[in-house]
């Protein structure tokens, strides 16, 4: 009984965007991943939301960094602090004299080469963790959904998340067929914020960016229904800084975001050309799932579908579905094969 209490069990997905850690069935920690550091001392003065608000606000005192790009480590030194300061606002709800032994299983993109590796490992054992598992994403993913992977059977993922769109196909507990594209969440915004400034002259920063995505996102210029209205910005024109209004439609950004989508599509085609044919006859059977934060992308089940002819299906909840998934993990780190020491 003892012994339990200084073992601690943390399912985390570490994302280029956000940071979900999962514990005991719950999430814990659900928070941006970004850190606020102070120039003079090195040191984090914020984590999460609160790092969050800073971000494009800060002065010469404070950096904000976003330790994740592309999905992988960019920031070696803000992602350990990330961690660290993350496992211990989880661990300031317990009271405990010892200091746990933390085991972790973290998602990691499937495109992640061996130093990549080594870097989330390295800093999940800084920050405390002493038996630590990695998990690929898509596998994440695809558990979180709540497929059977380790049947005899196909099932594709695409999961868009933050930094990265990994595409799988999965079966008997691995992957068949993987691939991990540069395209996602992050790019998305680039592209609205680059449209604004190409057809309303408005400069808007990242963060306005992101809200109109979540607010009016969408890849197909004719929503059935459900249409959200009209977003309003202010921003300041390019050329005088006068401060100019605009009301961007959805189709609007159906049309900014069109290159990119069609990049994910052709990765998806791609990783479907290499499918062996009878787990291709499977997909085609069960559809492919989506998650992800970009899967939350009005029309985008229906834009693939007709483009694949292959039935698109959104998980539930998608921005979670990889913390679900760790999570699921955890508790079978030792009937896992795939999970890697």
């Amino acid at each position: 009984m003892g012994f339990s209490l200084l073992t601690q069990e943390i399912a985390m997905d570490l994302g280029t965007a956000n940071t979900v850690i999962f514990q005991n069935d719950q999430i814990v920690l659900d928070e941006p991943s970004i850190v606020a550091i102070d120039n003079n001392t090195g040191k984090a003065i914020a984590l999460g939301q609160k790092a969050k608000l800073m971000q494009e606000r800060e002065n010469p005192g404070i950096k904000t960094v976003r330790p994740m790009k592309d999905g992988v480590i960019a920031d070696f030194n803000a992602a350990e602090m990330m961690i660290r300061g993350f496992i211990k606002q989880v661990n300031s709800k317990r009271r405990s004299i010892f200091t746990p032994n933390i085991k972790m299983v973290v998602g990691i993109p499937s495109g992640s080469t061996e130093v990549e590796i080594r870097a989330v490992r390295d800093s999940s054992e800084h920050a405390g963790g002493r038996d630590v598992y990695l998990i690929y994403e898509p596998m994440a993913s695809a558990l979180g959904i709540g497929l059977d992977v380790e049947a005899p059977k196909g099932n594709m993922v695409v999961d868009i998340g933050g930094g990265t769109t990994e595409i799988a196909v999965i079966s008997l507990g691995g992957i068949v067929v993987q691939d991990s594209i540069k395209v996602a969440g992050d790019v998305f915004t680039s592209d609205i914020q680059q449209y604004l400034r190409q057809q309303h002259n408005i400069r808007v920063g990242q963060i306005t960016a992101e809200k109109i995505k979540i607010a009016i996102g969408a890849v197909i210029p004719d929503l059935d229904g459900d249409e959200p209205e009209p977003y309003a910005i202010t921003g300041p024109n390019l050329m005088t800084a006068h401060p100019v209004h605009a009301t961007i439609t959805y189709q609007e950004i159906a049309h900014c975001l069109d290159k990119s989508v069609a990049r994910i599509e052709a990765g998806i085609l791609h990783v479907l050309e290499q499918t062996p044919p009878e787990l291709y006859s499977d997909i085609v059977e069960n559809g492919i799932h989506l998650a992800g934060g970009g899967s939350l992308l009005r029309g985008l089940a229906k834009r693939l579908t007709e483009k694949v002819n292959i039935p698109f299906h959104v998980a539930n909840d998608p921005l979670r579905a990889v913390a679900r998934g760790t999570c699921l993990a955890l508790k079978n780190t030792d009937n896992y094969t795939f999970l890697m020491r």
